[in-house]
């Protein structure tokens, strides 16, 4: 079976129409911002809100949806300002997604910012646990660890470090991961062999565990194997290449897991239409 493809939607003029939008590109699976994401202060989600889009999700037959945080958010800061906003406002987005019942919501490890990447786990794990406690009736929505290229003092460019955020948790069961294609591969993880596909997996696989692994971000790479720069490229015209997506899209292991595009889009969504149909095209 091939996995449930789809992209991340604009919710330009309601909540409710991403799913609209979904359907416009015959898409089977969503992910969203639920408030603009680089604002720090966000209205709460209101009951016409979350009505309106319930019933659009049973319409378009309730795909897997995850939401991601703001980018503004950053657990790992040495700035107690920034550290404390942050975890008020991932508290904020587990209630959004309460709210609006989706499962998932998908986050950077943030930045250590020159302490080091020891240091810069601990604070996010410490400042994560504390928005888990905090977000009042979030208690079904599980936060997925997005694995990172690597720039700059980013954590989560390596397996190990996401394993080690679960670890120094006291949620380890509300934390997965979301596996990003660009990201991994410019992280120094090659996707383009069969060889080497299976090497990264095994990895994740000894590190993590695939059952933590439940959400895909599908992203060709313009920049280089290792290169630690994070330049997503519409499926076929980086230099992951169709072999790798191949591979993933023939990958059982995979088969049932929802995995959405990020690349460029026009209005009119002419390029998810057209990374999907590539993507299709690849299952056997």
């Amino acid at each position: 079976m091939m996995p449930l493809l789809g992209a991340h939607m604009s919710v330009a003029g309601g909540l409710h129409l991403a799913l609209e939008r979904l359907q416009r590109v015959n898409g089977e699976a969503l992910q969203i911002f639920t408030r603009n994401q680089r604002q720090w202060r966000a209205v709460p989600v209101t009951a016409e809100e979350a009505v309106l889009f319930r019933e659009a999700w049973q319409a378009a037959g309730k795909p897997p949806i995850a939401a991601h945080d703001s980018y503004l958010i950053n657990l790992a800061s040495p700035r107690k300002e920034i550290a404390e906003r942050s975890t008020a406002a991932l508290a904020d987005e587990l209630g959004r997604c309460a709210a609006l019942a989706i499962p998932f919501l998908v986050m950077h490890p943030g930045a250590h910012l020159g302490d080091g990447v020891e240091e810069g786990i601990s604070r996010f794990a410490g400042n994560l646990d504390q928005a888990l406690e905090s977000a009042a009736g979030a208690g079904e929505v599980m936060v997925l660890l997005e694995n990172t290229a690597g720039q700059g003092t980013s954590l989560g460019a390596r397996f190990e470090e996401l394993a080690a955020i679960i670890d120094q948790s006291r949620y380890p069961a509300r934390l997965g991961v979301c596996l990003d294609t660009c990201h991994t591969f410019a992280a120094g993880y090659d996707l383009r062999t069969t060889e080497t596909y299976e090497a990264t997996f095994a990895e994740f696989a000894r590190l993590l565990g695939l059952d933590r692994l439940k959400f895909f971000h599908l992203n060709d790479s313009s920049k280089g194997l290792g290169s630690r720069v994070d330049r997503h490229a519409h499926i076929g015209q980086g230099v992951i290449g169709l072999a790798g997506f191949r591979l993933l899209m023939n990958d059982g292991r995979f088969s049932h897991h929802p995995m959405t595009l990020e690349t460029p889009k026009g209005e009119e969504m002419l390029e998810d239409i057209e990374n999907l149909a590539v993507l299709r095209s690849l299952y056997r």
